[in-house]
């Protein structure tokens, strides 16, 4: 990652802070892998920043964020909760136990 361009460390480092810090104690695990199964939205799009560098994974990220969005409409009908996270805004999500 020491290739990186400022901007795209930047981002790699904070996104790298929320993955240790933040995530693992927010209680909720990321919608899109919790219904597709692979990387996290913070992994996938920490991954798009190195390849692609800031400017080029801001679509590719929104396309994620969306996917993780939409995966929520496919845990309705199981018990389950997570976060489509990462975005501007984390959305959490918790179904399942109504009665």
């Amino acid at each position: 990652m020491s290739a990186l361009r400022l901007p795209a460390r930047a981002v790699d480092a904070a996104i790298e802070a929320y993955q240790r810090r933040i995530s693992p104690r927010k209680g909720y695990e990321c919608a899109h892998r919790v219904a597709h199964g692979g990387d996290s939205c913070s992994a996938a799009v920490r991954g798009e920043v190195a390849r692609r560098g800031v400017v080029r994974a801001v679509v590719p990220s929104a396309v994620r964020f969306l996917a993780c969005y939409r995966a929520v409409a496919l845990l309705l009908p199981t018990q389950t909760s997570g976060v489509c996270c990462l975005g501007p805004i984390p959305i959490p999500f918790s179904f399942g136990g109504r009665r």
